[in-house]
């Protein structure tokens, strides 16, 4: 069905033609759909308004003139939403911007007629005080709808008393209490009574501190007493969308500004915590479920009347909801989601990955028509409903504004509401805890009582633990801990996660994935709800959600490495609630340039605060490389693929540290900075593991006064910001040994100075170590043009033309000395160190870059050593058979690296050598073809010479 026209407009909204009745009395009812064109044409605006209700101060006329405007709104309006001239984001834009508009000007009016009898409101070192009109609910979203009340509270500053002005010469005197006071008691009635043509907004004072028994008015002091001491979890919802819309009349711009800062530098504390919040999830559910009831209390009430499309199950505020509960959670560690906006919101948690992009879509096109519904239902007769009524001349009517069939749209609305209901129920599933088993625990242990140490131990027994008299020793010592808040709450949700982790280790323990007994899982899990114990957050989430507690088991179950980083940050749990968690394969581009600039919002957020900045990049990093963990685990990402995001997310990581040192120096150039971070080793390889070092050296190429000064200090403070531990962890292990005259050469070089001693053209420059080294080295962070006079630089200094026989002398030479530096005295194979292993092959590369790179420029390229072999076998260097076999070494070596990492964590890798006889025969064979034989050439031909 097409939209409406404007007679059908009329003919469904009784309140529309009586308007139009009234605003043009005599006018035939033929003509009325060309006023009501006439009026549709042009979308109100907040100027519009403004102009209109500010041509009179007088207060009675002032009041009616609202009333009419409000009136010729709401009809055109409805006429262009209709029509289809107009549509949700304009309805609640002018809506807003109406309330506002309508609020300044009765506290503006108010106030100055107030100040004519008793003079301006000052604080006690004279500054002009302003009453400030909190928007709350949909007002504070700016997304009010066409007959919604509004919530407001009214705040000011500073105590004191009112004082004559030149403008306002009054005798008497009011405490700024009083006086606000009496303007909120006069604003109310100006907005809401029915005089004239009906009121502007209905005024719900309800959420101010202490609700109905509250003061009108309180001050910034009495507000923050309130919040921190009696302040309840869902008013800390309720002021997610608190927002100040009225405006200075006394003060200054910069006076009133600074007024609404101090409201706002106590709210948003209350609102958000430091860190993730899951916590917050029982209490909003809690809050839902109140409001659920009392929905269910009214619509039993009118029962068979219709659907509350905002109340109701898959309804609007569950989408709200939605929005709100990750704002709650995650909005003390992301300012952007301290959005007022809910489509807003939902665009902000697709971004960040705490809901899909598809279901942040489908919500936020839910949502829109669901207030599209809302805004029709209202604009028939200018009722406060949501009711989608079951009556068919009603039903006909809202389904003509809305613009679609009575069937078809309420199939929609079926199909959405379903929508809806099953993503709220998929966060809120927390309520719905699993059926304890709790009868035959001894009752008291969860206080830590030490005469149930006994009986606990054997219950833990009878669940098939070992050792089970030290087991619940702990588990006595962890619920007695100081760490456990002692409210019951604390206490209720540790002993239920306990009693799952015991029930269910064993489960967990025979995860395809997993390498470890039922005991060792137990003592993991043991392990990290010791260290978070102390931080009922996230206690809070894995009792809230059984399913992410059954996925923190897996992961513990999986890898002992991942085990250990769990515990040394836990905040990486957030991640699991993260949907993007399931986002990385072989597929995905090692490109982290969009995370990079999330980081960079959230740094720039936080620019006052930089032990704040270190720790949002810790945390960041730290989050990243889990996600990629949990993609290991589930075999999405191949060994070398892994390598690759693991080396493109630590060259986001320099990129954006040495952007913040940078931008922290008090003394440096002006613009970017003329310098280059340089990788070498396993980061310039991209091959880089979950705990490796990273080797870096340090280039700059700017002529200016004081250069190794700024620099140097430049790379201080990264290597500072790179290794530092902080609350929140470190980073990365830096290695500056690979530099010009390795430890005892400056930390930072000109780019110069770097190629003259690469050159080595005077002896006593790099030795042939470090150009085995540049083999692998590659630019990674900061300016560009420095990377690309690098990589030009290598390149000429690798085809240099060498003495192969000499060269082949030392590299043997270095390769004995790293035999040397580890021994072995195991009967194992060390699948990186020992003959026959990894080392060796990286050797023979690299041999064959330096020693034919000068005929075979194709080896120059930083490529990693598979497809290095297979470029020196296209080139006859070596068989085709070997190069493949050398490779499939490699990879197999790397894959048993990952794998005895994660599941040992770190030391060396050493396996029975029967399982890579073949691997270690073909890369000697390698080494012997390459490097043996060369060796061999030289020395005869030096007999020779002889």
């Amino acid at each position: 069905m097409p939209k409406c026209d404007f007679r059908g407009v009329i003919e469904n909204s009784p309140f529309v033609e009586r308007s139009l009745k009234s605003m043009y009395p005599g006018t035939d009812e033929a003509e009325l759909p060309a006023r009501l064109e006439a009026l549709a044409q042009m979308s109100p605006s907040a100027e519009e308004i403004r102009s209109e209700i500010r041509e009179t101060e007088d207060e009675e006329a002032l009041a009616l003139r609202m009333r009419e405007v409000r009136r010729r709104i709401l009809v055109t309006l409805a006429a262009r939403d209709a029509t289809g001239l107009g549509g949700y984001p304009e309805v609640v834009r002018v809506m807003t911007e109406l309330a506002e508009e309508t609020i300044q000007a009765a506290v503006r009016c108010q106030t100055r007629l107030l100040a004519e009898r008793f003079g301006v409101p000052m604080s006690e070192d004279g500054v002009p005080q302003d009453l400030l009109v909190v928007g709350m609910g949909k007002l504070g979203g700016a997304e009010l709808n066409v007959s919604s009340d509004i919530d407001l509270i009214f705040l000011y500053d500073c105590d004191g008393e009112t004082r004559p002005t030149e403008e306002f010469p009054a005798r008497r005197s009011l405490s700024n209490r009083e006086f606000f006071e009496r303007v909120a008691r006069r604003v109310i009635p100006m907005l809401s009574d029915i005089r004239g043509c009906g009121f502007v907004f209905r005024v719900d004072m309800r959420l101010r501190p202490n609700g109905t028994s509250g003061p009108m008015v309180c001050s910034s002091g009495m507000l923050e007493e309130y919040l921190y001491t009696q302040g309840r979890d869902w008013e800390r919802f309720a002021w997610l969308k608190g927002r100040i819309v009225s405006e200075p009349v006394f003060a200054t711009p910069d006076a009133y500004k600074s007024q609404c800062a101090s409201i706002e530098s106590l709210v948003r504390p209350f609102v958000y915590r430091k860190y993730v919040d899951f916590s917050a999830i029982s209490s909003l559910a809690a809050l839902h479920d109140m409001i659920r009831a009392e929905t269910i209390r009214r619509e039993l009430k009118h029962q068979g009347q219709g659907v509350n499309v905002k109340l109701g199950s898959g309804g609007i505020r569950n989408i709200e909801f939605i929005a709100q509960t990750f704002q709650v959670i995650r909005g003390g560690r992301d300012p952007l989601l301290r959005s007022h906006s809910t489509l807003q919101t939902l665009g902000y948690l697709a971004d960040r990955g705490a809901l899909t992009a598809s279901v942040a879509e489908r919500l936020k096109r839910s949502y829109v028509m669901l207030r599209n519904l809302e805004h029709a239902i209202q604009y028939v007769d200018d009722q406060q409903t949501q009711l989608w009524p079951t009556d068919p001349a009603a039903r006909h009517r809202v389904a003509m504004l809305y613009g679609e069939e009575e069937s078809a749209l309420d199939a929609k609305l079926q199909e959405v509401r379903e929508f809806v209901r099953t993503t709220f129920d998929s966060i809120f599933h927390a309520q719905e805890q699993t059926e304890e088993s709790a009868s035959d625990w001894p009752e008291g242990w969860t206080a830590g009582l030490p005469d149930t140490e006994k009986p606990l131990a054997a219950k833990i027994a009878s669940l098939g633990y070992q050792d089970s008299d030290s087991l619940a020793a702990r588990v006595l010592a962890l619920m007695s801990s100081r760490n456990i808040g002692r409210s019951n709450g604390a206490l209720e949700r540790m002993a239920s996660v306990l009693k799952q982790v015991f029930e269910h280790c064993t489960e967990w323990a025979r995860f395809d994935t997993s390498t470890v007994s039922s005991d060792e899982e137990l003592d993991r899990c043991l392990g990290l709800l010791e260290v978070i114990a102390g931080r009922p957050t996230y206690v809070a989430l894995l009792y809230q959600y059984p399913d992410m507690l059954k996925r923190v088991g897996r992961v513990l179950a999986s890898s002992r490495w991942a085990a250990d980083y769990l515990k040394e940050h836990p905040i990486i749990l957030d991640e699991l609630m993260d949907q993007r968690v399931e986002e990385f394969s072989d597929d995905t581009p090692a490109d982290w340039s969009a995370w990079a600039d999330r980081l960079r919002t959230e740094l720039r957020a936080a620019s006052d605060d930089q032990e704040r900045q270190l720790n949002l990049i810790r945390d960041a990093h730290h989050g990243a490389v889990f996600r990629l963990l949990m993609a290991d685990l589930d075999r999405r990402l191949s060994t070398v693929r892994l390598a690759d995001q693991l080396s493109a997310l630590a060259d986001a990581v320099i990129e954006v540290v040495l952007e913040l040192a940078w931008n922290s120096l008090s003394r440096k150039f002006e613009g970017d900075p003329k310098f280059a971070v340089i990788a070498y080793g396993k980061l310039g390889g991209k091959e880089l593991g979950y705990a490796s070092d990273l080797d870096l050296i340090y280039l700059y190429d700017d002529d200016r006064m004081d250069s190794d000064m700024v620099y140097t200090r430049l790379v201080r403070r990264m290597m500072n910001w790179l290794t530092m531990q902080t609350s929140s962890g470190r980073l990365f292990e830096v290695d500056l040994r690979l530099r010009p005259n390795g430890a005892d050469g400056l930390v930072v070089s000109s780019f110069d100075s770097w190629q003259k001693y690469e050159r080595n053209e005077d002896g006593k420059g790099a030795w042939t170590w470090e150009l085995q080294a540049l083999t692998r080295a590659r630019f990674c962070a900061g300016d560009p043009s420095i990377g690309e006079k690098f990589e030009a630089e290598r390149k000429r200094i690798l085809q240099s033309p060498r003495n192969r026989a000499e060269l082949a002398s030392e590299v043997i030479s270095m390769r004995q000395r790293m035999l040397d530096g580890h021994k072995n005295p195991t009967e194992l194979f060390d699948i990186k160190h020992d003959r026959g292993g990894m080392v060796d092959i990286e050797f023979a590369v690299q041999y064959l870059v330096l020693a034919y790179s000068k005929d075979f420029p194709e080896l120059v390229g930083n490529l990693g050593n598979i497809h290095l072999l297979a470029i020196a076998a296209d080139a006859g260097l070596i068989s085709k058979d070997l190069a493949r076999d050398c490779s499939e070494a490699y990879r197999k070596y790397r894959a048993i690296q990952r794998e005895v990492r994660l599941a040992q964590g770190d030391g060396p890798v050493r396996v029975d050598p029967a399982r890579v006889e073949g691997e270690i025969a073909s890369v000697n064979q390698l080494w012997n073809d390459v490097i043996g034989a060369a060796a061999q050439t030289g020395e005869e031909a030096h007999h020779a010479a002889s």
